[in-house]
């Protein structure tokens, strides 16, 4: 299984997460960090199920 570190910032209007060495746009958000990394989780999963060749990072 491949770990992913995960920013997340703060914007005005609530919070963005993204994992780092991950090829492709997968994003999260939500009201809180929480809602925002859930979201994430969310959608590394069904990133790597989608385009599991292309994931990694070369």
């Amino acid at each position: 299984m491949r770990k992913y570190k995960i920013v997340i910032e703060q914007h005005s209007d609530g919070f963005c997460a993204y994992p780092l060495g991950m090829k492709g746009v997968v994003v999260g958000q939500g009201e809180t960090a929480d809602e925002a990394l859930a979201d994430v989780k969310s959608a590394i999963k069904f990133h790597i199920e989608t385009f599991e060749d292309f994931s990694a990072e070369s």
